[in-house]
């Protein structure tokens, strides 16, 4: 019972969730800014490593501002429930094994779930501000994730029938039965439909929409300050980490691979994390290339390409299975 608290407290439960996402975050903006001829964050740490812990400081220190206009509820709920409910999908994540701290048959579909009731989260967290800017920016921010929810889900199903399993541990396994990752095989389409919805899921340039600064200041966050958007913004860095970790997880491997006897959990930790931070060096790349797309755009590419292609590819995987 105590170890299995440990685990879930430290290794590999929150503490080193946090940690990597964090760290996942300073990866970002390296190489973010390494792409766009800049430096990066090179202050705090070695080569700027503690800048996103100085972030989330400098947040929690800043003044609580809350709106006389604002739903106290809301706006005090909605930063609490964001980074929990992507904390508790990343639960479900085999990082130092072969399953996560949570596995059973069917968690894909309540990992799925999760993601969908941090839509709703996002959408509140806006409306709940009574801000115009605010209220256009969770509007944006529901079209759009509710859009690419939708081909995200068919991209993880169809590798789900392919493995014969609805869970994230059935996937993964079946993977090391057959000695090859999805990715090398039809399943190739469907990562390139995971990479493309999981960043218009984490409102990132180019579907960045929800918070356009140009357009509507911070968008949903605007009337967000000290601990609460602190608690946004290590929410978005959790989400960096649970799609970086699922793509690699359902598409590459994620922590399989040889192990030592007595290392194990150490070993997988290693995979898991060197396949994820490929992921993730993949979505700074479409980061980089792209510049922002109009709503009318983001919402027809889902709708009219992306969609049409995700559903071919689970007739594809019905027919080859």
């Amino acid at each position: 019972m105590i170890w299995e608290i440990l685990e879930a407290a430290i290794f590999p439960g929150a503490l080193f969730i946090l940690a990597v996402s964090l760290f996942y975050e300073w990866i970002d903006r390296k190489f973010y800014a390494r792409l766009q001829n800049r430096v990066g964050p090179h202050l705090a740490g070695p080569f700027g490593i503690l800048q996103p812990i100085a972030d989330l400081i400098k947040l929690l220190s800043k003044e609580n501002i809350v709106p006389a206009a604002a739903d106290r509820f809301f706006f005090t709920f909605t930063p609490i429930m964001a980074p929990t409910l992507i904390l508790l999908a990343c639960m479900f994540l085999p990082i130092a094994g072969l399953s996560g701290l949570i596995s059973f048959e069917g968690d894909l579909i309540v990992l799925i779930a999760l993601l969908s009731i941090y839509t709703i989260i996002v959408y509140l967290a806006g409306e709940g501000s009574n801000n115009r800017l605010a209220s256009i920016g969770a509007t944006r921010a529901a079209l759009q994730l509710i859009g690419y929810e939708i081909p995200l889900t068919l991209a993880l199903l169809s590798a789900a029938i392919s493995a014969g399993s609805l869970s994230v541990a059935g996937v993964l396994e079946a993977q090391i039965e057959r000695g090859i990752w999805f990715i090398a095989g039809p399943q190739v389409i469907g990562f390139a439909i995971f990479v493309v919805a999981a960043q218009a899921e984490m409102e990132r340039v180019p579907f960045d929409i929800p918070e356009a600064e140009q357009e509507i200041v911070a968008g949903w966050e605007v009337e967000y300050t000290g601990a609460r958007l602190a608690l946004f913004r290590l929410s978005k860095d959790l989400e960096l980490f649970l799609l970086s970790g699922l793509g690699a997880t359902v598409f590459l491997g994620g922590s399989a691979g040889p192990v030592i006897s007595g290392l194990e959990p150490l070993l997988h930790a290693v995979y898991f994390i060197l396949k994820s931070a490929v992921v993730l060096l993949i979505f700074s790349i479409v980061r980089a290339v792209f510049a922002r797309l109009r709503i009318d755009q983001v919402i027809s590419f889902s709708w009219r390409w992306l969609m049409p292609l995700a559903i071919i590819l689970i007739i594809l995987t019905e027919v080859l299975a």
